[in-house]
């Protein structure tokens, strides 16, 4: 009649180990939404947290790790961070041997994004901003063990965090 809840436990895994199928064309379809916007004569502002929240939404997508292949080598994955303020933006990590040079960040209106490839395992990584300020990733969770005092996140690729 009634489920043992080890059962309804399992069912809820299963459904959640599900993929996720994302529109490869989203981002780009997003980008050139927001660039065609008019900001000529009126102060954009009111839309930030609205890209903002689908930025996050996107990181989070993309970075669920029971939502990976145990199979696969690598995984694509997006960063993203909203700067309206900033000339420029690089993704570093120990993932690029911390070289603002790897991983340039193109923007559109102030959301800076970038795509790399990860093989699995747990990477700290923050975003340099001008070339001189760190930044840790609003959407990620905090570096513990950053021995130089910067602020900087982790990301889990592949398989269940450590």
């Amino acid at each position: 009649m009634f489920e043992r809840e080890e059962e309804t436990v399992e069912r809820v895994i299963q459904h959640l180990r599900r993929p996720v199928a994302i529109d490869a064309g989203l981002d780009a379809r997003v980008m050139r939404e927001i660039a065609q916007t008019p900001s000529q004569g009126r102060r954009a502002w009111p839309l930030w947290p609205l890209v903002a929240a689908a930025a996050v939404l996107a990181a989070v997508l993309f970075a669920r790790p029971w939502n990976r292949n145990a199979t696969s080598k690598a995984d694509t994955l997006q960063f993203v961070l909203v700067a309206p303020q900033a000339a420029s933006v690089a993704l570093v990590g120990d993932f690029n041997d911390w070289d603002p040079a790897r991983a340039p960040m193109q923007t559109a209106h102030g959301v800076w994004a970038t795509v790399v490839r990860l093989a699995p395992g747990r990477y700290r990584y923050a975003f340099l901003v001008d070339g001189v300020e760190w930044r840790a990733d609003p959407g990620a969770p905090a570096a513990k063990d950053d021995e130089f005092g910067t602020p900087s996140s982790v990301v889990t690729v592949g398989g269940r965090g450590s």
